[in-house]
């Protein structure tokens, strides 16, 4: 079966981005075709489905889900590093955080990155509640979830490249990472605090399992969702918050445009959503 010989019609595409929005809220419009379907034509190539019609079929009839979850692993986009987009993590650490606790009951803090990639996010998120509380201060947890099982993986190991803890200050540097050569593994004081799992945010039956968090991170995760499936996102992320929790997004998105349900907080560092 050679590179060539694969042909997606116009009817074809659209079928298999509809089938996958359905699934996972993910939308691929036209200008992502060339992305999307070079990772469809590798799928026919691996499984030796020599027709889009008859890899579309398997694709549908397989009941186990593997062949779709290869197909994400392969389309989901997963840029990410440590302490990306300060200023925000800073709103978070010393102006949201001192509501959050002062609000806060009995029990741990829960902190949840959705969309979390290869853990980059949620380890930054467990540097800053240390760092905030204290090893004497409130417990808490950071939950991260991802729909890409092959990211998962990579979290869970926690190993990363110089250009992934590039902007880690020094100080965290040596204190929360062993090097070894040109690779950082995170240090088990973190990994500790961390909870991997995957997670479908378009999934009802997933989401409604995710329940009392303290703030949610989904930064540049719904960009990649058409508006009524970001709609449908906003609500299972206002039931998963607690009264007066918060939600971050990633600088660029906005959730006025997306539901109303929020109230917009204007910090010094940033501009972020609550309950």
């Amino acid at each position: 079966m050679n590179e060539t010989a694969i042909n997606i019609s116009n009817e074809e595409y659209t079928l298999l981005t509809d089938f996958i929005r359905n699934k996972t809220g993910l939308s691929y419009d036209d200008k992502k075709r060339y992305y999307v379907e070079k990772r469809i034509c590798d799928r026919m190539r691996a499984t030796k489905l020599e027709s889009f019609r008859r890899y579309f079929q398997y694709l549908q009839g397989d009941l186990s889900g593997r062949e779709l979850q290869i197909l994400l692993n392969r389309l989901t986009v997963n840029e990410t590093y440590f302490f990306r987009e300060y200023e925000q993590l800073k709103c978070f650490a010393e102006e949201a955080l001192p509501e959050i606790i002062a609000n806060a009951g009995m029990g741990p803090l829960r902190v949840w990155s959705a969309g979390c990639s290869t853990g980059e996010e949620a380890y930054t998120l467990a540097i800053i509640l240390l760092e905030m509380l204290g090893e004497d201060g409130a417990d808490f947890e950071v939950h991260a979830t991802d729909i890409n099982s092959e990211v998962l993986l990579k979290a869970r190991l926690g190993v990363y490249d110089e250009r992934s803890v590039r902007d880690v200050p020094e100080v965290y540097l040596n204190r929360y990472f062993t090097r070894t050569g040109g690779r950082y593994g995170v240090d088990a004081c973190l990994k500790e605090k961390v909870r991997f799992y995957q997670v479908n945010l378009k999934d009802r039956q997933q989401m409604s399992g995710m329940r009392d968090f303290h703030a949610i991170f989904c930064r540049n995760v719904l960009i990649y969702f058409d508006d009524m499936g970001r709609r449908e996102v906003a609500l299972y992320f206002y039931e998963s918050l607690l009264p007066k929790g918060f939600i971050f997004l990633g600088h660029s998105e906005s959730m006025s445009r997306i539901s109303p349900v929020f109230r917009v907080r204007k910090f010094n560092n940033a501009i972020i959503y609550q309950k």
